[in-house]
């Protein structure tokens, strides 16, 4: 591998393989810079020597005539003579993509060193101080002129942790997945699940939203059914009526193999679990089970008849309840 005069192997600081293609390049760029901006690692100087790296890197791969001469072992990027860009400071991360990628008119951004040129180019423009955030004061430094010092970098943007919702199938869950998540700002990032995932879990995707918040992945294993998923158990939520659960009955409920017939043990309360032995998924030799949680659904909208029957329950309670504390007495 040709690597510049400073040492730097401009693929390996992006964590590329040699000829990547160019969306590959601006994922990684992203990836990176957001990784070492100084504003997301508290001004860190070792943080701020890893971003220009990152920053020359791009400014060299990313054009077609500066990557042929670095690869030819031609001076290229930080070794062209051009001065450090961010010798005034740095900008805004956020805004600092928006301006590198060509998301803000021209018209509506400063004149700021972040535009990469040429020696040629560099050497043909204005000398005057440019106005803007990020002011060129080494123009006019050596011919005399007092540099004005730059104001200090933008505030760093507040972390928002986000939020997203991964559908999983049971299979999927099981073996462990790897799938691409797009974040709000366009970033691209592959996650792993780990196997024998289950319904409901939190993965947490550290310092990955804008301003270095965290994005939260909430795992959602489930089946047409409503049957949930937790590693090799299934989970399955029983709703009786208040008759069936004093009483006892005999009910039809889904597992992973089909329908199976099932019995509810008489004064079953809301909670009770009933377990369906080698219902769950299976991993080789081992299998899981499938628990059966009932689930006490009061009727709402009850006719003369209904309501007489629940009257005269209640008015039995109430005698039972009287009767026993006379007996205390």
């Amino acid at each position: 591998m040709v690597e510049s005069q400073r040492g730097l192997d401009y693929w390996g600081v992006l964590g590329l393989e040699p000829g990547a293609d160019a969306a590959a390049l601006k994922r990684a760029f992203r990836d990176q810079a957001r990784r070492w901006h100084p504003d997301l690692n508290g001004s860190d100087p070792v943080a701020e020597e890893r971003f220009k790296q990152v920053n020359e890197a791009y400014a060299v791969l990313s054009d077609p005539r500066k990557r042929r001469a670095w690869e030819e072992g031609l001076a290229a990027g930080g070794e062209s003579g051009a001065g450090d860009p961010f010798a005034s400071g740095f900008p805004d991360f956020e805004a600092y993509l928006d301006r590198l990628f060509g998301r803000i008119p021209p018209e509506e951004e400063p004149d700021d060193p972040l535009t990469y040129r040429d020696n040629a180019e560099a050497a043909a423009a204005p000398t005057e101080p440019r106005q803007g955030r990020w002011r060129d004061s080494s123009a006019a430094v050596g011919r005399g002129d007092v540099a004005t010092a730059s104001p200090p970098p933008p505030p760093v943007v507040a972390a928002a942790d986000e939020e997203t919702v991964l559908n999983l199938s049971p299979e999927q869950a099981l073996e462990g997945s790897r799938v691409e998540l797009e974040l709000a700002d366009g970033l691209m990032v592959e996650v792993s699940t780990p196997p024998l995932a289950g319904d409901g879990w939190r993965l947490r995707l550290a310092g990955v939203t804008p301003g270095g918040g965290d994005h939260f992945l909430q795992l959602r294993v489930r089946t047409e059914e409503g049957l949930r998923i937790d590693g090799l158990r299934v989970l399955y939520p029983l709703e009786l009526a208040p008759a069936d659960a004093v009483l006892g009955c005999q009910v039809v409920v889904p597992t992973l193999e089909g329908p199976v017939r099932l019995r509810v043990p008489a004064g079953s309360s809301s909670g009770r679990l009933l377990r369906l032995r080698g219902r769950g998924l299976r991993d080789g030799q081992r299998c899981g089970d499938q628990l059966v949680e009932v689930r006490i659904v009061v009727p709402t909208d009850l006719d003369e008849a209904e309501q007489a029957l629940y009257g005269r329950l209640q008015q039995l309670a109430q005698e039972r309840e009287e009767g026993g504390s006379g007996a205390d007495r």
